[in-house]
């Protein structure tokens, strides 16, 4: 659980200071549980050949940074990992309610994922691992920044999980509403005034 956090006017962009209830996972702590994680993933692949798949668009800060702490371990370790990257899509979103309807968008074929070892980060994964299982990879390992504390839980749990989070509307550190609120360094509740401020 992390500490109480200050006001989010004092850790965010001006023009979302009143956008937002709370921080609740500061920039500094976000990066400290990232390489954690990326030592955890080094020590469990062994010498394997990692493809590392990225959930676009909410992933990509944790997917880049979760990269660069595994790039700079294997430089500074006798265990290095050999490691290739791919991007997907996913949207289940509108406004803030998931549609249930997940929706694969781009990206390379999967096709080109058999016999290798994944890494994936992202949020919507029951529905994408089964897409996954279809193109037989060796193995799949999912990382997640964010597991949400909700009663509507599939029971799904990642491999490797940075943080429980309570079940609200997160944005902040490439989570949106709407496309807004990617920018945010750190990791913030939304309140109601901005749900509808942003709405589609």
């Amino acid at each position: 659980q992390p500490p109480s956090s200050p006001p989010p006017s004092l850790c965010t962009d001006i023009h979302y200071e009143n956008d937002l209830d709370k921080v609740i996972i500061p920039h500094g702590l976000i990066m400290d549980r990232t390489e954690r994680l990326a030592r955890d993933i080094i020590q469990d692949m062994g010498g394997h050949h990692i493809v590392a798949l990225c959930v676009l668009k909410g992933g990509y800060k944790f997917f880049a940074d979760l990269l660069d702490y595994i790039k700079a371990l294997n430089q500074n370790s006798d265990k290095s990992v050999p490691l290739t990257v791919d991007f997907i899509r996913v949207k289940s979103y509108c406004n803030d309610k998931s549609t249930n309807n997940v929706k694969v968008i781009g990206g390379d074929e999967l096709s080109n994922l058999a016999g290798k070892d994944i890494v994936e980060t992202g949020r919507t994964m029951q529905t994408l691992l089964s897409l996954l299982n279809e193109c037989n990879p060796k193995m799949v390992k999912v990382a997640s920044l964010l597991v949400k504390r909700t009663p509507r839980s599939s029971g799904y749990r990642p491999d490797y999980i940075g943080f429980e989070v309570p079940d609200a509307f997160l944005v902040g550190y490439a989570l949106d509403y709407n496309e807004y609120f990617r920018d945010l360094s750190h990791i913030c509740i939304l309140n109601e005034q901005a749900r509808e401020k942003y709405r589609v």
